[in-house]
């Protein structure tokens, strides 16, 4: 029911199209019983629905209603909505960016974070760069393709191991991230978007939570970030052995250093090395006996 409250049904309205829906076809009064509304309000809010076209008359004598079926009401709501909205960019006169370039933009809950990043890869014009978990990133496969068929350039660090399916051509390119796609602490939540130099995106998809900016410097920022992964993808893809025989593998042995304690634990466990860094130690106390 909260999504169609967000699609500007009333709860009446909301609760008496599920009933009618549930009910196929049902007067006022059978409405209002299984919906739990007012039976005083009841025709009323049937004929509110039937202006909507959520539910149409079918009978006089008694008055009685049908729902609209789900995919033809919503698809049609999709499409006026789209419409609406294209409108209103073309008629409304647009705003200078550097009105809102300095603002950040709190974006909640995790449709709302995978609408903007939809959103930003749809409007990219030279280039995306994205780095984040494959299962966030993979029901934005199609916009990905969409927009290198636009010629847009493609960077991607995962998180994972299916570098296949983030293939989209000459001008794109994924790197598992550290040469492994091995998640290291919040990682596999989190995803960092950068579009064209102009707008970035940061969220946490656990917390459902994130933020979008136009902000010259923070977007610098994340820029900055995203093309140091790729310097260190290119390095480790040219001398990944030799720097794993250093510090170990997914780097721990700098990540023991530098990452809070439980996240060390968690990549140790994963990485199998706990065992191992038990029996080190009680071997060395041996040795010291």
């Amino acid at each position: 029911m909260p999504d169609l409250l967000a699609l500007g049904f009333s709860e009446y309205e909301a609760r008496a199209y599920l009933a009618l829906y549930e009910l196929s076809q049902a007067t006022a009064y059978e409405v209002a019983k299984l919906a739990g509304l007012p039976k005083a309000n009841a025709y009323s809010v049937l004929e509110s629905l039937a202006k909507k076209e959520a539910a149409q008359p079918i009978s006089e004598t008694p008055l009685r209603y049908v729902a609209v079926a789900p995919k033809v009401l919503f698809e049609r709501i999709a499409t006026a909505t789209s419409k609406r909205c294209a409108k209103l960019i073309r008629t409304i006169p647009a705003v200078s960016q550097s009105n809102d370039g300095g603002y950040v933009w709190t974006i909640n809950g995790e449709d709302a974070i995978a609408a903007k990043m939809e959103a930003m890869i749809d409007g990219a014009k030279s280039h995306i760069w994205v780095k984040t978990e494959e299962k966030i990133l993979l029901p934005h496969r199609d916009a990905l393709r969409r927009a290198a068929d636009r010629g847009v350039a493609i960077l991607i660090i995962l998180f994972g191991t299916q570098v296949e399916k983030f293939q989209f051509g000459a001008k794109s390119r994924t790197y598992l991230h550290e040469g492994n796609g091995i998640p290291v602490g919040i990682a596999p939540h989190l995803v960092t978007l950068t579009v064209d130099f102009e707008e970035a995106l940061v969220a946490e998809i656990r917390a459902q939570g994130g933020s979008y900016t136009r902000n010259k410097p923070i977007v610098n920022l994340a820029d900055s970030l995203l093309r140091h992964e790729i310097y260190f993808a290119e390095i480790f893809e040219m001398f990944g052995q030799p720097i794993q025989k250093t510090f170990g593998p997914a780097i721990i042995e700098l990540r023991r250093k530098y990452l809070p304690a439980p996240q060390v634990a968690a990549l140790e466990s994963l990485l199998g090395l706990t065992a191992s860094r038990v029996e080190k130690k009680s071997k060395l106390k041996e040795e010291k006996i």
